[in-house]
């Protein structure tokens, strides 16, 4: 399980919950991050939804995730805007889970220039104001 921030630094604009993803947003509020696996060809699957998109099987199922990864790529927003357009300036980036695949998040609780592409990250969830919270990584250590 991961820390849930209450009060987190960045916007925690409120996700849309379909059927497909409402299981994967009520493990978010536990500190769990969720990501579905397919039976049919063992891929790991991001983000949510109940079709595979290597093998086009329906035989998917909800996998806890160790909630760790790697940058695989950066970028500093300077210049936000909408939800995040009061904000200071922050990290968007893609990060790599341990199980494979990749998941846009942003990066916190750091210095942005002390990032490097394959850093270890480990996830941390920002509540939102409904009952849900964004996953969201920070370095490890």
């Amino acid at each position: 399980m991961s820390e849930v921030v209450e009060q987190p630094s960045l916007p925690t604009p409120t996700p849309s919950v379909t059927t497909d993803t409402a299981e994967f947003w009520a493990a978010t509020l536990e500190g769990c991050l969720l990501i579905r696996r397919c039976n049919a060809c063992g891929e790991a699957i991001w983000y949510p939804r109940p079709i595979c998109p290597f093998c086009h099987s329906l035989d998917t199922v909800w996998e806890e995730s160790t909630g760790r990864g790697r940058i695989y790529s950066f970028t500093l927003i300077r210049r936000p805007g909408g939800t995040y357009a009061n904000a200071d300036p922050y990290v968007l980036a893609y990060v790599e889970l341990d199980e494979g695949p990749r998941m846009m998040t942003n990066i916190v609780d750091c210095d942005p220039s002390v990032l490097v592409v394959d850093q270890e990250v480990e996830v941390v969830f920002h509540k939102t104001a409904v009952e849900m919270a964004l996953p969201r990584f920070r370095p490890v250590g």
